[in-house]
């Protein structure tokens, strides 16, 4: 398969949806103790300090600089931060952000790459009567222990400290109990090892379950595959934490797509338990129930994450739900006891390709109360005009839809079309494609009301198929450098490639863009959005990020990028994400912008609250590698 130039950006939206609280944690009103603050995700804070009367007073308080871009949230528990920066995690003061210690990850002997800690952040576990606090964190395939206190490798887990958990991870260990779950890192390989959750002891290290995400010859769901189940890679949680709901004793493993990304002729049938939330035990790993969100992904509709979970008040009754919104901008409000969908969800047939020997599903599930969050279809009347952004991107994308000999797109799920050898250029969009809708930055809820919030992308991939001989050599020009492909066989052609580019208004002879990436459709292009997951229904959806470059008036389109926003009692939904180097916030209720801070750097990460040992609640973000943490200026 062959990928042409994406006709827009990733831009991102925040969605909400939420429900009322789960009776669990033992979380302290003033710490964040995940990266989504509780074991159950939901990135709801207790505090309301700073509300919507005062949000405007908010200054920065202090900022200390990681050394190294990562996109990690910082936990907080008892006045002190714990963070990861590059070869190091360092303890700060939460109060003042002095360093209170510092940890250098142990390399590796012999020429190894340099083992930095995860990206993505740490896990805390606050001990027991015989062990005291510890921090976990994953470097490369090394799951290493701390003392929480002084920061020191904690000898009774694993050897000295660390244990070697095989298939690296870049996520953050997710601790529920005694129990510290994990992902796999196996990238976008169809054929290698498998992308199965696992989980350890956080006493000693020791592995206690792995789930395999491929059923095995004579497991349930194996039929799904076809023959395509045999040394099949990818279908891996990459996604940064699940949810633990410790009331029932499950962990939600959200599972991505199989690769390869595009293509999947060689995996006939609906592939469980890819793009699934999937329910397992957690202590033992044990199936308990799943809902595959996409049937024979061709989209990469990965599960970037799982969603926050609480009790939904649907139709009169109180229902515990976890709520799921992912790359295809779809809202799922699933029964934590059942897996059933909490509100309506039904198949709908869907289009079907062309391409020889592929498998198209011939329905997907859709929420039947929450229509798609982003944009999901494209004709040549959605293009932009000269209104819309400027006069000369708006001929430049009208030039590119000519050239491309316009774009085929039959709505959400539309797959990639083949283009045969020596016919007319005729490319396929899809939307969302590549990055969005909703990406590792994931949802936040406010469990008092049953609202959902995320940063919702409108993104598009543009593409199409090819059939190569096999004798063909796979080499690349600069400009492809470094972009996915996908092979496979088909009657003695193959193999498919496919990549990508961002397509924005104008290219120069190399396909280059040139000047602003703008998306060729009519924005917004991400927004920030509320949504009522006791009804399903949509409360406000407000442009989240601005183009500076663009004329007065026409800048705030939406210009978002993967990461996601927290939600307050304060009323107030806090959120970074975007490509502007801003963090605001907005009124939980209306969607209306309240504060707003200029950053040195993009804050491409999720943003916490915690009280600090002064009694003053903080709000902070990781900004293009530095901490900024801002508190009322008293």
């Amino acid at each position: 398969m062959r990928f042409g130039r994406s006709l827009g950006l990733a831009t991102s939206v925040a969605l909400l949806a939420s429900g009322a609280a789960i009776a669990q944690d033992n979380v302290a009103d003033g710490d964040w103790q995940t990266i989504n603050r509780d074991p159950a995700s939901t990135r709801f804070s207790p505090l309301a300090e700073i509300n919507r009367a005062n949000v405007g007073q908010l200054k920065e308080a202090w900022s200390y600089p990681i050394r190294g871009f990562n996109t990690a949230t910082p936990l907080v528990v008892d006045g002190t931060m714990y963070m990861p920066a590059g070869g190091r995690v360092v303890a700060l003061n939460a109060d003042t952000g002095a360093e209170i210690w510092t940890f250098a990850v142990p390399q590796a002997e012999g020429d190894g790459p340099p083992r930095n800690a995860s990206t993505r952040g740490v896990g805390y576990w606050p001990g027991d009567g015989s062990n005291k606090p510890r921090i976990l964190f994953m470097a490369g395939s090394m799951l290493i222990a701390i003392d929480a206190a002084t920061g020191k490798l904690v000898p009774g887990f694993g050897d000295g400290g660390m244990v070697d958990v095989g298939v690296a991870y870049g996520g953050t260990p997710s601790i529920g109990g005694d129990v510290a779950v994990i992902g796999a890192a196996t990238l976008e390989n169809p054929q290698g090892v498998p992308g199965n959750p696992r989980a350890f002891d956080v006493r000693t290290g020791k592995k206690l379950w792995e789930f395999q995400t491929v059923p095995q010859k004579g497991e349930r769901y194996n039929e799904t595959w076809g023959n395509g189940w045999k040394n099949r890679s990818g279908a891996n949680m990459w996604a940064t934490s699940a949810p633990i709901d410790l009331k029932r004793g499950i962990v939600v493993l959200p599972v991505s797509g199989p690769a390869a990304n595009y293509w999947g002729g060689d995996r006939p049938g609906d592939n469980l338990y890819a793009n699934s939330l999937v329910a397992v035990d957690l202590k033992t790993g044990k199936y308990k129930w799943h809902f595959q969100t996409v049937h024979h992904d061709l989209w990469d509709s990965d599960m970037p994450s799982a969603g926050p979970l609480f009790d939904a008040d649907i139709d009169g009754h109180k229902e515990p739900v976890i709520a799921h919104i992912g790359k295809t901008a779809l809202l799922y409000v699933i029964d934590r006891d059942t897996g059933k969908p909490a509100l309506p969800v039904e198949e709908r047939p869907v289009p079907v390709g062309d391409v020889p020997g592929e498998y198209y599903s011939p329905t997907q599930p859709f929420p039947v109360k929450t229509p798609p969050l982003a944009r999901v279809k494209l004709t040549y009347d959605d293009l932009v005009t000269a209104d819309d952004t400027s006069a000369a991107h708006a001929a430049a994308c009208v030039a590119m839809w000519k050239k491309a000999g316009g774009y085929l797109n039959f709505g959400q799920f539309t797959p990639f079309y083949l283009h045969r050898d020596g016919a007319p250029p005729k490319s396929t969009i899809q939307l969302p494609g590549g990055t969005g809708g909703v990406n590792w930055g994931g949802v936040a809820a406010d469990p008092t009301k049953g609202i959902v919030y995320a940063n919702v992308q409108s993104t598009s991939l543009v593409g199409w198929v090819e059939l190569k001989d096999t004798t063909d050599s796979y080499s690349f020009d600069a400009n492809d450098t470094n972009q996915p492909y996908d092979r496979a066989s088909v009657d003695g052609k193959g193999p498919f490639f496919s990549f990508s580019a961002p397509l924005s208004g104008e290219y120069d002879e190399n396909g280059r863009p040139v000047g602003p990436s703008l998306p060729c459709y009519k924005p917004p292009w991400a927004q920030l959005t509320a949504v009522d997951a006791n009804t399903g229904a949509v409360k406000w959806q407000v442009p989240l990020g601005t183009y500076d470059q663009l004329p007065e008036g026409k800048q705030a389109l939406g210009n978002a990028g993967n990461a996601g926003p927290m939600v307050t009692a304060g009323g107030l939904v806090f959120v970074g994400a975007t490509n502007d180097k801003r963090f605001r916030a907005f009124d939980a209720e209306s969607g209306r912008q309240l504060w707003e801070a200029q950053l040195g750097g993009n804050a491409n990460a999720n943003p916490m609250t915690y009280r600090g040992s002064n009694g003053k609640q903080y709000v902070a973000i990781n900004a293009g590698g530095t901490i900024m943490a801002y508190s009322l200026s008293r």
